[in-house]
């Protein structure tokens, strides 16, 4: 790697960690939409705005060269906000059962639990399975269709089947990402770095 590259790694301020930003700063604006004034039209259209960003800011990262650690960190992190902020706003609203929430939060908890476990052994965190990717895009696609599907009409009747159909899936693949990372873990931690002196 060129020393241009190595820099370009370390970079905070791109456009794509712009990009990033503005979805963090969109998930207590959602949230807001989704239990104040339940102005759910809304809060489709943040959830939308996010998704967009989510897809730009990746091409843009690659377009203009500017990947970054910092960025690496940002983007799932806006997806985890924007999960757990969906899954608090649908279970308050009995959109969606606890026992769902809780088996999605649960997962992202035993992972992160697990991951001073890796540092110690002198590991990074692991890369983003394409298991974990699918199961967000899936989750993320399910929760608007989720709030859709909670009114009644013809559009609602066609999203509350599409809605749980993303919602199965993407909980299924959540967790089975969350065992992949966890087998991934448990691998590392037996065979430690072992730093030369």
């Amino acid at each position: 790697m060129s020393d241009t590259a190595a820099a370009g790694t370390d970079r905070i301020w791109t456009i794509p960690n712009a990009l990033s930003v503005l979805r963090l700063l969109g998930v207590p604006l959602f949230l807001w939409l989704l239990l104040g004034p339940h102005a759910d039209a809304w809060a489709l259209v943040v959830l939308m705005v996010s998704g967009f960003t989510d897809w730009l800011d990746g091409v843009l990262a690659r377009a203009l060269n500017q990947m970054s650690r910092f960025g690496a960190l940002l983007d799932p992190a806006a997806d985890r906000l924007y999960i757990l902020a969906s899954l608090l706003g649908l279970v308050l609203r009995h959109i969606i059962p606890l026992w769902l929430a809780i088996v999605i939060v649960g997962r992202d908890l035993l992972v992160g639990l697990a991951l001073p476990l890796l540092r110690r052994a002198g590991y990074a965190p692991p890369e983003v399975h394409y298991l974990g990717k699918a199961a967000t895009f899936c989750l993320l696609y399910a929760f608007p269709l989720l709030l859709l599907g909670n009114y009644h009409g013809t559009l609602a009747d066609i999203a509350r089947p599409a809605a749980w159909g993303f919602t199965i899936w993407g909980a299924a693949l959540y967790v089975w990402s969350g065992v992949v990372y966890l087998h991934q873990i448990a691998g590392l931690v037996r065979n430690p770095v072992r730093l030369s002196t």
